[in-house]
């Protein structure tokens, strides 16, 4: 029977949290928030707020003060921008699922 710390060592090592895999923090650069963004092609990009990236937001907090709920903003076009500026700059990379 194999010794369990030779199959530990030969499995690849798995994030602390598995579901920030392929994440990359990235700032905007309008406000500075900034959020864990994931590019699985030049179309699909994930985006994981944080609660504080959400209250640090310019975009967002301009659209709280008219009325608007957080919950229900798809994005913001300046993080946007920054992301699209960060894959050009290779600063994020696209990495299929």
């Amino acid at each position: 029977m194999a010794d369990r710390r030779q199959l530990a060592a030969d499995q690849p090592a798995v994030p602390a949290d598995e579901r920030e895999a392929g994440f990359a923090p990235v700032a905007c650069e309008r406000c500075g928030a900034v959020a864990l963004v994931a590019k699985f092609s030049p179309q699909h990009t994930s985006v994981q707020w944080s609660g504080e990236a959400v209250r640090t937001c310019a975009e967002f907090s301009a659209r709280v003060v008219a009325g608007e709920q957080t919950a229900l903003i798809d994005t913001c076009a300046s993080l946007r921008d920054s992301i699209d500026r960060a894959v050009l700059e290779g600063r994020l990379t696209i990495t299929p699922p």
